[in-house]
């Protein structure tokens, strides 16, 4: 009897161990809010990426600031959804996939095909736009097109032509560190993030150990503009965006290959493109059943239904907020279910993307990027051989060119706000001050005729 008490505490014991090693995982310096019990995966960390970036950005906006900017501005998307005044204006958004490999071959592993990020496009086009006749339709009183759709850009920064998708070999199989990732992956490969919707494609780390190790994707929340007496957002421009591992990107529906076991529908892209334009989780991240007039305690879409944690099956009848009004909205992209069960954004979390688009920094201009358009051959030779240099700068930059004069630029700081402006008319001109600029990362959007083309330069 007593060897057998022996072996049974060895045994809970070392249960309880691994227990507490898969709960008690960090990610960006944060405790994992959530483990999927029945394989291990991390559906996402937007959260934990969002309190690590409010620690390292001098003056980023707190939950409550960012709330209290963004309020009104939902309400005014809310009066005009219900007037009929937003109704299809639909808002295209230019996206660019950098698919990072090691060498491998196109569509072999983490350098997926081509077919392979289109499929993707497709589901979110599907999904925002709550297209009849495909998984991203429902019948739901609530649900919503979002009238926002994404397509491949056609232009680079350099004004050459695209498909939309960047293949860059950094000579890694596999990511493990957040640091590898916020440090070098993004800023070295991001495009213009106030002109192209930027989502990266790798692979994470399959070493258990790993900090990045069962990461699905996590995403970039938006600033506020420092409007209204808040502080302006620094920083964050070089890493603004989606990732995602490349076993859940993209549908086995349209392009068949080897996926993540109930992530191979695309929804992993919408959910983190949800939080992306502000969204988010439905349980608020909390396990309140807190409800108010602005559901301030959860999600702040107050007809997505209380929920007090996310959920990762697709059971429609569970209610985790018994006293709340509705069962769990496990449909919802923003819970945590498989795939094939999401179908839903509802009306008030299309007000909220619609506020963010209309308002914040490096998405309101992305909705009138024109990126998406394919250049003329006359376009294209005018923005051929054009640079800047010194780059880094310091007191100055040039606009080299070899081609006809520029008829103006415009300089941006990574907020997307103008801090300089100039119509040239001669050589001169193409010479731009920058003595008084902060250091860090600008563009400069060069106009020849009806062409454009957008640089970026560091100042130190």
């Amino acid at each position: 009897m007593r060897n057998r008490f022996t072996l049974t505490s060895v045994l809970f014991l070392l249960v309880s161990i691994a227990s507490f090693a898969q709960t008690s995982r960090t990610v960006f310096g944060k405790p994992v809010n959530s483990i999927n019990p029945s394989n291990g995966l991390v559906r996402c960390v937007s959260s934990e990426y969002e309190q690590s970036l409010q620690e390292k950005i001098s003056g980023r906006a707190t939950e409550a600031e960012f709330e209290a900017w963004i309020a009104p501005k939902i309400e005014e998307a809310k009066q005009r959804m219900a007037s009929g005044k937003s109704v299809n204006v639909v808002v295209t958004i230019p996206v660019v996939v950098h698919v990072i490999h090691n060498g491998d071959a196109v569509g072999t592993s983490e350098n997926i095909s081509d077919a392979r990020v289109l499929s993707q496009i497709t589901v979110l086009n599907n999904d925002f736009r709550r297209v009849f006749g495909t998984p991203g339709y429902n019948t739901n009183a609530v649900g919503a097109d979002v009238e926002v759709q994404f397509c491949m850009a056609q232009q680079k920064p350099d004004g050459t032509a695209t498909n939309g998708i960047d293949r860059v070999n950094l000579g890694l199989a596999q990511w493990a560190t957040e640091s590898s990732i916020e440090t070098n992956l993004k800023p070295n490969t991001i495009w213009d993030p106030t002109q192209y919707f930027n989502i990266w494609v790798c692979q994470f780390s399959s070493n258990s150990s790993a900090e990045m190790y069962g990461i699905l994707g996590y995403a970039q929340f938006p600033d506020n503009s420092g409007l209204g007496g808040l502080n302006p957002i620094g920083g964050g421009a070089t890493t603004d965006g989606v990732i995602i591992d490349w076993r859940c990107f993209g549908s086995a529906d349209y392009a068949p290959g080897s996926y993540y076991t109930d992530y191979d529908k695309g929804r992993t892209a919408t959910h983190e493109i949800g939080h992306f334009f502000g969204l988010r989780h439905i349980w608020g991240d909390n396990s309140s059943c807190t409800v108010n007039a602005t559901d301030s305690a959860k999600d702040y879409c107050p007809d997505t239904p209380a929920a007090s944690t996310e959920n990762y099956y697709c059971d429609t009848v569970v209610n985790s907020c018994a006293l709340a009004a509705g069962n769990d909205m496990v449909e919802n992209y923003m819970d945590y279910t498989n795939d094939i069960c999401m179908n839903i954004f509802t009306l008030n979390q299309k007000a909220r993307m619609l506020a963010v688009l209309q308002n914040s920094p490096r998405r309101s201009t992305l909705t009138t990027s024109n990126k998406c358009a394919a250049l003329s051959a006359d376009s294209f030779d005018k923005l051929q051989g054009m640079n800047l240099y010194p780059n880094p700068a310091q007191t100055f930059v040039t606009i080299g060119t070899q081609g006809d004069l520029p008829s103006s630029y415009e300089v941006f700081n990574t907020l997307g706000q103008i801090v300089a402006k100039k119509v040239i008319a001669s050589d001169a001109d193409l010479t731009i001050p920058t003595s008084e600029f902060s250091n860090g990362v600008y563009f400069v959007k060069v106009t020849v005729g009806s062409a454009q083309k957008t640089l970026r330069f560091m100042k130190n």
